[in-house]
């Protein structure tokens, strides 16, 4: 660890552009989103520990990228126009990990999980780390406990439910 701080330090010093604020943030970023991507890799979820590592670092670079156009442009600028695209193309990539089969829908909580994500990269990358820390733990908590109460409750309804099924060769209604 001391190798790779004494390597980080003396990059400082040859390129002073080197903005640690900004390797902090993204090294946080694919730590949050790190713990959520193992969550859903845990559960044998579609998008798992790389893709939401991989949203969260990029929705941080591109709010701090976002915020940094804005405070370089010689005219009026919106910090916010870089950062909104975020929610979009998030919301596109979400959209693909919801599919439907016989008539149920599989992946809304995959979904769900990609947009916070989005979501908590971007306070990292305006620099609000608390409440991505906050965020993040929130996340866990509805994922991890309330995912055994979901199964039970699941589990009740089958159980108290009335199953048909229907079995022939031409059935035309």
């Amino acid at each position: 660890m001391s190798a790779i701080l004494d390597w980080i330090v003396s990059a400082h010093r040859e390129y002073p552009e080197l903005r640690l604020d900004l390797l902090g943030h993204l090294v946080l970023a694919s730590v949050i989103g790190g713990a959520i991507g193992w969550e859903r890799e845990h559960a044998h979820k579609p998008a798992g520990l790389r893709t939401h590592i991989l949203i969260c670092v990029g929705a941080a670079l591109l709010t701090d990228l976002s915020v940094r156009v804005a405070a370089a442009a010689t005219g009026p600028a919106d910090p916010a126009r870089i950062a909104a695209q975020v929610v979009t193309g998030v919301g596109f990539l979400g959209a693909g990990t919801i599919m439907q089969s016989r008539g149920s829908v599989m992946g809304l909580t995959t979904a769900a999980t990609m947009w916070v994500v989005a979501a908590i990269g971007m306070a990292v990358g305006f620099g609000a780390v608390m409440e991505a820390v906050g965020t993040t733990s929130l996340v866990l908590v509805v994922l991890i406990p309330l995912r055994a109460l979901e199964e039970k409750a699941k589990a009740r309804r089958e159980r108290n439910g009335l199953h048909v099924t229907a079995v022939g060769e031409d059935l035309d209604f």
